[in-house]
């Protein structure tokens, strides 16, 4: 499948990596853990209780659990595609 200089195999070892890596980025954001806190870490607001069983180990109320969700997300890491020009450089 892979053709010019690449072994055969490699862009399934590409893709590979690739599922590894997030598979590990997703592991890595696991959801909290232990004991809940009773008032928000951010705002000291009280957080419900519901929530606090609900989500073992939680540590933001509603609001400001939303507000870090909404923020964007910038994920890091290296560009397994990279275009045919950047690899003739």
């Amino acid at each position: 499948m892979a053709g010019g200089w690449a072994r055969d195999g490699a862009v399934n070892e590409q893709i590979d990596a690739s599922i590894e890596d997030e598979l590990k980025r997703l592991q890595a954001r696991r959801g909290p853990m232990g004991e809940s806190a009773e008032v928000c870490v951010e705002c000291d607001e009280p957080i419900p209780e519901a929530r606090r069983v609900a989500i073992p180990g939680v540590k933001l109320c509603i609001d400001c659990q939303k507000a870090r969700d909404a923020r964007p997300q910038l994920r890091g890491g290296i560009n397994r595609r990279g275009s045919k020009d950047s690899q003739l450089k």
